[in-house]
C-alpha cells in the first residue's frame, strides 16, 4: 500500500512539474526596427550609426569611443550620432529605449539593419557597418547571426534609460 502511494505521489509530481511555465530567459530590451531619419543629424547620409547612452553608464563611453572612428566627416557615407538620455530624453522615449548602451546601424530609409545592446568591440561594430554597406565584404567569422550582445552572460547593460 505504501509503495502504491509513493508511486502515485511521483506521478502527480511529474505531471505538476510539466505544467509549470518555463522560467524567464532573462531581460529582453526593446530595439526599434525603424527610425525616422529626420530625427537625427544628416538624414540624407546613406548610413547612420546611433549610440543611445546615459551619463551614468560606465560602458556607454567605451562604446562611443569605439564608434567615433566610423565618422568620416560631414560628407562621409556614415553619419554618427550620440543620443544621451539627459540631453535628449524625447528620442529615448520616442523609440522606447530601455537599456543603454544601444547601438544601431541604420540604412538611408531608417531601417535598423544591425543592433547591439550593451558593450561591444570595435571589431564587431566596424564589421557590422562594413557588412551593411557592402554585403559579403567581411569574413564569415566576423559576422554574427544576431548582434544582440545582451545575451552574453558577462555583458552589463544599464536598464531604465
Amino acid at each position: 500500500m505504501a509503495a502504491a502511494l509513493v508511486a502515485v505521489a511521483v506521478v502527480v509530481a511529474l505531471v505538476v512539474q510539466r505544467r509549470r511555465p518555463a522560467p524567464p530567459s532573462g531581460p529582453e530590451w526593446h530595439v526599434p526596427a525603424q527610425l525616422d531619419r529626420t530625427d537625427f543629424d544628416r538624414p540624407d547620409a546613406p548610413w547612420l550609426v546611433v549610440v543611445f547612452t546615459s551619463a551614468t553608464c560606465d560602458s556607454c563611453q567605451g562604446v562611443w569611443e569605439r564608434a567615433v572612428p566610423l565618422d568620416a566627416g560631414p560628407q562621409g557615407p556614415v553619419a554618427l550620432q550620440r543620443v544621451e538620455v539627459t540631453t535628449d530624453p524625447e528620442l529615448h522615449r520616442r523609440y522606447g529605449i530601455d537599456a543603454v548602451p544601444l547601438t544601431l546601424v541604420v540604412d538611408v530609409a531608417g531601417v535598423v539593419v544591425r543592433h547591439f545592446v550593451g558593450p561591444l568591440t570595435a571589431t564587431d561594430l566596424w564589421a557590422a557597418v562594413a557588412e551593411a554597406r557592402e554585403p559579403g565584404s567581411t569574413p564569415q567569422h566576423c559576422q554574427k547571426p544576431d548582434a544582440d550582445t545582451d545575451a552574453d552572460a558577462d555583458t552589463e547593460v544599464e536598464p531604465g534609460a
